[in-house]
């Protein structure tokens, strides 16, 4: 027996994306933290530590970017949805990790 896999829309394919970068990043922490507690060489450290934050970095510009992409596909639909964002909020959002 076959199984049927409903189609993925683009936003189900981003927030895939963003959570395997976010779960690499979780993976390098867990290193840099067991390197710490095992006395690790700083150097060692300190460039897993510079990978783990470059990550996170990236993962914060996917949801900002799908978020954007969102608000651009509908601009005026949802309006009344209080979670949605403003292109104001959005670039205060984006502006907070550059």
């Amino acid at each position: 027996m076959s199984t049927i896999e409903s189609p993925t829309t683009p936003t189900d394919d981003a927030e895939r994306r963003i959570l395997n970068r976010l779960k690499r990043a979780r993976g390098q922490l867990n290193a840099v933290i067991d390197a710490v507690e095992a006395g690790g060489d700083c150097r060692t450290v300190v460039t897993q530590l510079s990978a783990v934050s470059s990550a996170l970095d990236k993962a914060g510009f996917a949801i900002i970017s799908n978020a954007m992409r969102e608000c651009l596909a509908e601009p005026t639909g949802a309006a009344d949805d209080p979670n949605r964002m403003t292109v104001e909020e959005l670039e205060k959002l984006f502006l907070t990790l550059s």
